[in-house]
């Protein structure tokens, strides 16, 4: 019983370290964990940030190229308005080489193609069919919303198409 008196103490304090160590590598693991998530989160916030720059350019420019086309098809622009839509073609396909480079999704980056392709058809005098341009349009908002938001589910009517 003698021995037990000074081996008893040792066994416990040692059992103490043990459970102590195990303890704070349990808490390093979970702040690990706590930190991958929030980088995780933070690197999303940015992707979203760049995404709906270039996204927000990119429509501005579909938006003027496409109210350049209408000028020109009525006639009311004259031989400038066929060089200024050209210089607007150019600077909607650098917009549609930003998505490509900032976009995750293949699904965006070919919906920006089609999208800004037949706006450069219209820009070159081709009429458009406004339904086709707007399922298009439609198409590159919900596959923008997508890159941006990846897994959130859509609640139904939520789409350009339905406003």
């Amino acid at each position: 019983m003698g021995s037990w008196g000074t081996l008893g103490p040792a066994l416990l304090s040692l059992a103490g370290v043990a459970l102590g160590a195990g303890g704070s590598l349990f808490g390093q693991y979970l702040v690990s964990r706590a930190s991958t998530r929030q980088i995780d989160v933070q690197e999303s916030a940015a992707h979203r940030a760049e995404l709906k720059g270039a996204v927000l350019k990119f429509l501005g420019l579909a938006s003027r190229v496409e109210k350049a086309a209408a000028l020109a098809r009525s006639g009311s622009g004259g031989g400038t308005a066929g060089a200024g839509a050209e210089q607007l073609v150019d600077e909607l396909w650098l917009a549609q080489a930003e998505i490509d480079l900032a976009a995750r999704s293949e699904a965006l980056r070919g919906a920006a193609y089609r999208y800004a392709a037949r706006l450069a058809e219209a820009a070159g005098g081709e009429a458009p069919d406004a339904t086709a341009l707007r399922g298009l349009q439609a198409a590159f908002f919900d596959a923008a919303d997508d890159d941006m938001w990846p897994g959130r589910r859509r609640v139904a009517g939520d789409s350009v198409t339905s406003r």
